[in-house]
């Protein structure tokens, strides 16, 4: 049987590029180069069918160590909670205030890069605090 070697997470959404744009500033991805014979990614979109124009962006991590975020234009907007949700790591190891204070410093540069705070979720007998956010498309995701 073979073994899985990496990962992709994919998104839909409607706005491609700006949805990966916003997780590469919450993640520290970055956008990868074109394919070859392309200067730009706009190069790239343009030689597309126009109906297929803007349809996909993607994001990786520069260390390569992270999976590959892939995001498709889907014509329904969500409606209902995720199943499925990316926790973003910011207080690991961290308790009590000094794991809050990192929440909430987090929580305050993406609320400025367009996320959204959804609710606070305190630390109980068996998890840490949380908080609860929604992306630029309102997609729910943790600080954790």
């Amino acid at each position: 049987m073979a073994s899985v070697r990496q990962v992709q997470v994919t998104f839909d959404c409607a706005a491609p590029e700006r949805v990966a744009r916003f997780w590469c500033e919450v993640l520290g991805y970055v956008v990868p180069p074109p394919p070859e014979g392309f200067a730009t990614w706009d190069d790239v979109d343009r030689a597309l069918p126009p109906e297929r124009q803007g349809s996909a962006f993607a994001c990786v991590d520069p260390s390569g160590v992270g999976p590959r975020l892939f995001f498709q234009r889907v014509p329904e907007g969500k409606v209902v909670k995720n199943r499925l949700h990316l926790d973003v790591r910011v207080g690991t190891g961290l308790v009590g205030d000094e794991r809050l204070a990192a929440l909430e410093a987090e929580c305050s540069r993406l609320v400025a890069l367009g996320a959204v705070r959804v609710r606070l979720l305190q630390a109980d007998e068996f998890n840490e605090s949380c908080l609860v956010m929604q992306d630029i498309e309102g997609n729910e995701f943790c600080l954790d």
